[in-house]
């Protein structure tokens, strides 16, 4: 945006900062999320405790293969690999190499980086050593031209747990069925 300030016009000057930083905010809360993939499994061997967005650190073959929907979340985790650090990855996550990449692609099982504020860092290390949870990831989208991750902080079901759900699952589309 081009705008030229003339003495007489400063407060032009302010109201043209003004609309670009609130532009700006704006872009970042209505951007428009994509579902790239989601881990259904976990929702059914873990409580979900709390839910949380994170940032991830790809390179561009595995962008464009993220928009050709080649991920699999099933077995992915979040560990912390420096006791000393605390950056987190995401292990296990599975993005199919890029069909047209050269020599330069990715390895499909590579850690991959998340973008957290050091402060949630700490607090997620604390909930997995003191409380014996573990993050897994929910889902992965695209959020306008970003690549995020939902990572949910779970506790392990146990067998007879999974058996009470399916349970009160069947009575309530039994339910359902029977009022129709």
């Amino acid at each position: 945006m081009f705008c030229v300030i003339c003495r007489s016009d400063k407060n032009l000057e302010t109201n043209v900062a003004e609309t670009t930083e609130q532009k700006q905010y704006l872009d970042r809360k209505d951007r428009k999320e994509r579902l790239i993939a989601s881990n259904k499994k976990a929702l059914h061997d873990y409580f979900v405790i709390q839910t949380l967005e994170a940032g991830i650190v790809l390179t561009g073959t595995e962008v464009k293969a993220l928009r050709a929907g080649k991920v699999n979340l099933r077995d992915a985790y979040v560990g912390f690999p420096h006791k000393d650090r605390d950056d987190m990855l995401l292990l296990n996550m599975h993005i199919s190499p890029y069909d047209f990449g050269n020599r330069e692609n990715h390895a499909p099982l590579r850690p991959r980086a998340l973008l957290v504020k050091t402060r949630e860092a700490i607090r997620l290390r604390q909930a997995v050593q003191e409380k014996g949870l573990t993050i897994v990831p929910l889902r992965i989208y695209f959020s306008g031209p970003y690549v995020k991750v939902e990572l949910a902080i779970v506790k392990g079901k146990k067998s007879y747990d999974k058996r009470s759900d399916m349970k009160e699952r069947d009575m309530e589309r039994s339910l359902r069925f029977s009022e129709d």
